[in-house]
């Protein structure tokens, strides 16, 4: 299989994950972590759940990666996740030491991987990784504007309602 095909399947895999996310009342990020082909780890948004600003997709499934591999480098991986990651996800990986980077939806508001900042390319950063962006993009971005557009409307019904 070539890599482009690759991509997709394990990008498919991470959306998976963001549906989980977004079933639990989470921002519908998910993240797979693989390494020689094989997934060994992944992660799915927890922050409101678990009162965690650090349980960021990416966040979780590189700490499982590490714990799977007995290694905090988890070099030869390839981290797949459905938006661009944030500034401290972005350190977190180039910190792992991940080989590269693929996601889906690009983040106008916090992407760290070009759109807002680009951490990734940074010149004094003691270590490169391979980004690829834009994978399944349409998909992931509609996922996060369908969540939001009614997390919206919850609001708005919400202010509506009597209060007794």
């Amino acid at each position: 299989m070539d890599q482009a095909k690759k991509d997709v399947y394990w990008m498919r895999k991470a959306i998976l994950l963001a549906e989980n996310a977004k079933e639990k009342g989470e921002i519908p990020v998910g993240a797979v972590l693989v390494h020689d082909d094989k997934l060994i780890a992944e992660g799915c948004n927890h922050p409101i759940s678990d009162h965690d600003p650090c349980a960021h997709a990416e966040i979780l499934a590189l700490r499982s990666g590490g714990q799977f591999l007995k290694n905090y480098r988890l070099l030869d991986t390839t981290l797949y996740v459905t938006l661009e990651p944030c500034i401290m996800c972005a350190g977190a990986m180039i910190h792992a030491r991940i080989n590269r980077l693929v996601y889906g939806a690009y983040d106008q508001k916090t992407g760290a991987a070009g759109s807002v900042i680009d951490v990734f390319n940074y010149p004094e950063m003691n270590h490169r990784i391979l980004v690829v962006g834009g994978i399944l993009a349409d998909e992931c971005s509609a996922m996060l504007s369908c969540f939001f557009k009614q997390r919206r409307a919850e609001k708005k019904l919400a202010k509506k309602a009597p209060r007794c």
